[in-house]
């Protein structure tokens, strides 16, 4: 049974940092492509950002993220993170983690998360 978990989320003022985490189980990180996606209300999901399995590690970011946000992954604990600083209010949304990475891509078998919540506020 393939699963993800996303934690890490919270409420953060303006210019702070969070880093969310994603695990799973039934399969390992480096398995799949793995990515992260928000969805503010109102407003269209968006790829923030995906790393490559294992055969190819390279990295991948959303144009409003990129320098801001870094994501990376931990094999060993099959898990992976994405870690947020500089946090603008614009960045409030619930963020999920997902395998494939079809806004960068990747086009895999998709298996979502349940999100968490990150409020950027002051």
């Amino acid at each position: 049974q393939v699963q993800l978990v996303e934690s890490g989320g919270g409420l953060v003022q303006p210019g702070g940092s969070l880093r969310l985490s994603c695990t799973a189980s039934g399969f390992t990180t480096d398995y799949y492509a793995i990515g992260w996606f928000r969805q503010a209300p109102g407003k269209e999901r968006e790829g923030v950002s995906c790393i490559a399995s294992s055969g190819d590690a390279s990295t991948y970011y959303a144009y409003s993220v990129k320098g801001r946000f870094t994501i990376s992954r931990d094999n060993g604990k099959n898990t992976v993170y994405l870690q947020m600083n500089s946090l603008k209010p614009e960045d409030t949304a619930v963020y999920y983690c997902a395998t494939g990475c079809p806004d960068f891509g990747f086009f895999e078998e998709e298996y979502w998360g349940q999100g968490t919540q990150v409020t950027v506020s002051s």
